[in-house]
């Protein structure tokens, strides 16, 4: 029989999970861009589809019963695939200056990431930017110490999140197999499904997450009241989408690790 496999590569999203606590920079980019259009969204309704390729997700929001309705008013017609790729060329300035202002890293990644090497666990970086704005973070993130192994963008694939094509470049590349060796660890539901999709472990960060929405300081000034209640709606959300687990923030991630080869010593599997 063969041993039971051990953790042995960890996937990390970009905004939201190391970079940009509360996942700031891509929100204000599309409100800005529809409001170019001619059409007000809310930030809550712009980071509903947070996690895809940023065309797709112009397309998600579109496809928004209250947004497609408000095109129809502001251009008396549906919209079409023309005003996709005129959206995206409006938000590709928009997102590229805004992954530089908000590219600080997220507290506890560079010991989260010494941590993992240090245990053999090589880290690759996969990211619904486009590759110009993933440019600068990974640059930004460079020189804050933060290098992973591997990094690739939704550019880079046949198809960005949900679908699994990153993460298994990501094991490609690194020479990771199988899936039950990968942990996926993401800010955003759909980063829970292209996890699943993958056959990975798929994790979510909860307290620095597009799905909670506030900046550190934003966070921090919630009472203890109502950030637990805020706490308990992102998880739900996760589990919804079928994480396998999910941490607080990153620096819970090496002890999480622990506990999965655990299981996995037992016999448990992704999605089990």
């Amino acid at each position: 029989m063969s041993a039971s496999p051990e953790i042995k590569l960890v996937v990390l999203d970009w905004a939201g999970t190391v970079i940009d606590f509360g996942c700031m920079a891509p929100s204000g980019a599309f409100v800005a861009a529809f409001g170019e259009a001619g059409v007000n969204v809310s930030v809550a309704e712009a980071r509903g589809p947070m996690g895809l390729h940023k065309k797709d997700h112009i397309r998600a929001m579109l496809q928004m019963p209250a947004i497609g309705e408000r095109w129809r008013q502001a251009h008396n017609r549906d919209w079409t695939e023309g005003d996709i790729n005129d959206l995206y060329r409006r938000v590709t300035p928009m997102q590229v200056a805004a992954a530089g202002k908000y590219s600080a890293l997220i507290p506890g990644v560079i010991e989260c990431v010494a941590e993992l090497r240090k245990r053999g666990i090589q880290v690759a970086g996969t990211t619904g930017y486009f590759r110009e704005a993933a440019d600068v973070v990974y640059a930004a993130a460079r020189e804050q110490g933060y290098a992973p192994d591997f990094v690739i963008c939704a550019d880079e694939v046949p198809a960005g999140r949900p679908a699994p094509w990153m993460i298994f470049r990501c094991m490609e590349a690194l020479g990771v197999y199988p899936p039950a060796a990968v942990v996926k660890v993401g800010d955003t539901a759909i980063d829970i499904e292209d996890g699943r999709n993958a056959g990975v472990w798929s994790v979510g960060v909860i307290d620095s997450s597009n799905e909670m929405g506030r900046s550190e300081s934003e966070l921090a000034e919630l009472t203890d009241a109502e950030r637990e209640e805020r706490r308990e709606a992102v998880l739900n959300r996760y589990e919804d989408a079928g994480c396998d687990a999910a941490i607080r923030h990153i620096g819970q991630l090496p002890r999480l690790i622990d506990e999965i080869n655990e299981h996995m010593a037992n016999g448990a599997r992704p999605g089990g």
